[in-house]
């Protein structure tokens, strides 16, 4: 499969949509709008940082392999 950024964002938006569908849906006792307005943006936000960093191994794996 070929991961340009249209693909890359689909399946980011879908891992977040799933997961904080999972928390609105789930028994617990906290608010929809404090799961939308504090889980859902440190979420996305803890996402794009982990995103960030994998696409940087990425490129280091790929430039150190053609060096060994």
């Amino acid at each position: 499969m070929e991961f340009d950024l249209t693909v890359t964002a689909g399946i980011f938006a879908a891992i977040i949509a799933v997961g904080i569908g999972g928390l609105v849906a789930a028994p617990i006792p906290m608010d929809t709008s404090t799961i939308l307005m504090m889980v859902l943006p440190s979420t996305v936000v803890f996402g794009v940082i982990c995103l960030a960093l994998g696409v940087k191994h990425g490129e280091f794996r790929a430039g150190a392999s053609g060096r060994l």
